[in-house]
């Protein structure tokens, strides 16, 4: 069983991006809810996945509609596979109009 945890950065601002919210979902199924802190995290997502594909939804659109940036993101999506791994950290690392995320540790 494996644990989630995430964590957006403002790349544009270059500060942690803190109140966006976040969510898991497996297929059509939604697993779990969070906002990121003020440190841009989400800690603890989720624990105890089973292996298989899901999905991380990241509501952007509204983290930059409070600041009065437009985006031409306003949901940034990133499907993954768990797999035998105790625990998963998948990062985003943001800006308007553009995104990145890789496989953290």
């Amino acid at each position: 069983m494996t644990g989630l945890s995430t964590h957006v950065l403002d790349a544009v601002r270059g500060v942690p991006a803190e109140g966006v919210a976040v969510w898991l979902m497996r297929g059509e199924l939604r697993l779990t809810e969070a906002l990121t802190d003020a440190d841009g995290r989400v800690k603890e997502l989720a624990a105890g996945l089973n292996p298989g594909e899901y999905q991380l939804y990241f509501d952007t659109g509204s983290y930059f509609a409070a600041q009065g940036v437009e985006t031409f993101y306003p949901e940034v999506c990133i499907a993954f596979t768990v797999g035998e791994q105790a625990h998963l950290h998948v990062p985003l690392l943001l800006s308007p109009f553009a995104y990145s995320t890789y496989r953290g540790s």
